[in-house]
């Protein structure tokens, strides 16, 4: 009788652990997550949390304007205003300035009943009002209270937090950082500056140079960038629902409301913008955003050709001691910082172009796309600063192999045939006989096959140039035949 073999029933399925009902919360993306460290400095400026606190210091600001003006501007811009005493002062400008995990949940809660972020943040400020005799005693704050938010369109509030926000970032975090890292390259390139380094164009043997000079050119093009990002305008408006003062002139005829608005604005730290819908135009946005832009696509192109020098050997990385290259090949040190930045800037720079095309349009006089888009300039700045790290890490653990770079120079005598046929055109312009078709003999010479410099030494003797210039010529080889390269980086690298 045939052997039936006994069944079981079937195990009971495990259940997997839900990560989004974790706490802490999972972070969704690397930034937030594995990367944190790299991009932390950028949470003060352009997170959830710091745009509620601009939004606490933007409001908080235009009250105490309402009530003891501006330079400029007489107190107050609204009649029967008190004015406020410098402790009623402080104590509004606390608000923002201790906003911390509690506050931050608290906001949070009113939002959930306004359904509203700006109206949550007045009602958030107009709490704290009520509580100041608490704390101040006696104090004309509570009477100021429907000051809080007077005239203002949501977008009064929010382009002027944007730009707040974008400006610290930019100023406080990412300018600090590319500037070190290209200070960081500059001094590589001043240190390698004579350092021979035979040239590929179109990835072919070509007229040398020095690596010092290579690395040169890139420090320069990355320090205009740094520049033009440096010198950015940061706009802001005040000026009501379609940006014609229409409730601020009937609410208050008397008070010269566009020099309000560009005293307010100014006083911010922000260029003024006279002009506007219901929205700051976000122009000078995609103007910022374009620039930090090109220069993450010039770092992408130092990683790719530091990544190339590598994969040459020019360049050996210096081993971090306990760290893996590769999970199955021992001997590996592998150029990740530079392809983990190339990543990076490639991320980046596509945020930062739909940034840039997307701020520019609004439709008429206001649509929301600029609301959801405006909460993506953190990731678009965290990328590039992760990169940014990333290239500072990777440029630190570089050492140049010399013996390489004279041992490649060497094996390629045939890029003399340039400064050969150079001298014998100069030579045929001052009458020396017998220098007839330069080009096409160091061609028929050179191209496409090795020659190397006793070849070379033979056909210049050859020539029948004069004297010192075929001397010259005689004490030239592949590494000295570097030009002004040494002398370009000290003039001209900034």
């Amino acid at each position: 009788m045939e052997h039936v073999p006994e069944t079981t029933a079937p195990a009971s399925p495990v259940t997997r652990v839900a990560f989004a009902e974790v706490s802490p919360a999972i972070a969704l993306g690397p930034l937030d997550g594995r990367y944190r460290k790299a991009v932390a400095p950028l949470v003060d400026h352009l997170s959830e949390a710091a745009l509620n606190r601009e939004r606490i210091h933007v409001e908080v600001e235009w009250l105490i304007t309402l009530c003891n003006g501006a330079p400029g501007i007489e107190a107050p811009v609204v009649p029967g205003a008190p004015t406020l005493s410098p402790q009623e002062i402080d104590y509004l400008r606390a608000i923002p300035a201790t906003f911390g995990a509690d506050e931050i949940a608290e906001l949070a809660e009113i939002e959930r009943e306004t359904v509203h972020d700006v109206k949550a943040v007045e009602y958030f400020i107009k709490r704290r009002i009520s509580a100041a005799p608490e704390v101040l005693g006696t104090t004309s704050l509570p009477a100021a209270s429907e000051l809080v938010h007077f005239a203002c369109t949501s977008e009064d509030i929010n382009n002027l937090s944007y730009a707040l926000m974008v400006r610290g970032a930019v100023r406080d975090v990412w300018l600090p950082a590319a500037t070190a890292v290209v200070d960081q390259l500059a001094g590589m390139a001043r240190e390698h500056a004579a350092a021979p380094l035979l040239s590929r164009t179109h990835g072919q043997p070509a007229t040398p140079t020095t690596l010092g000079k290579e690395l040169a050119v890139l420090a320069h093009r990355l320090r205009r960038q740094l520049r033009r990002v440096e010198g950015a305008e940061f706009l802001g408006k005040l000026n009501g629902a379609t940006g014609t003062y229409g409730a601020h002139t009937v609410a208050v005829p008397s008070a010269d409301w566009p020099a309000v608005s560009q005293a307010f604005v100014e006083g911010l730290g922000l260029d003024w913008n006279p002009l506007t819908t219901q929205i700051e135009s976000h122009d000078w946005q995609a103007e910022v955003y374009a620039d930090v832009a090109r220069f993450n696509r010039i770092l992408h192109n130092l990683a790719t050709d530091v990544w190339t020098y590598i994969s040459l050997g020019f360049f050996t990385q210096i081993p971090v001691e306990g760290a893996t290259g590769s999970s199955t090949m021992p001997h590996k040190v592998n150029p990740i910082r530079f392809e983990n930045a190339e990543a990076n800037l490639e991320i980046s720079c596509s945020l930062l172009d739909t940034l840039s095309a997307t701020l520019v349009t609004s439709r008429l006089q206001r649509d929301l796309t600029d609301s959801t888009t405006q909460r993506n300039i953190g990731p678009a700045f965290g990328h590039s600063l992760l990169a940014i790290d990333n290239v500072a890490r990777g440029l630190d653990r570089l050492a140049v192999n010399e013996t390489l770079l004279r041992e490649d120079l060497d094996a390629n005598w045939e890029v003399l045939g340039e400064p050969v046929q150079s001298a014998m055109r100069a030579a045929s312009v001052a009458g020396v006989p017998g220098m007839e078709n330069p080009y096409e003999r160091l061609k028929d010479l050179t191209r496409g096959q090795r020659v190397d410099g006793a070849r070379m030494r033979e056909f210049v003797a050859g020539l029948g140039l004069p004297d010192d210039v075929a001397a010259r010529l005689a004490d030239l080889t592949p590494a000295t035949y570097t030009g002004l390269a040494e002398q370009l980086v000290k003039d001209y690298l900034d």
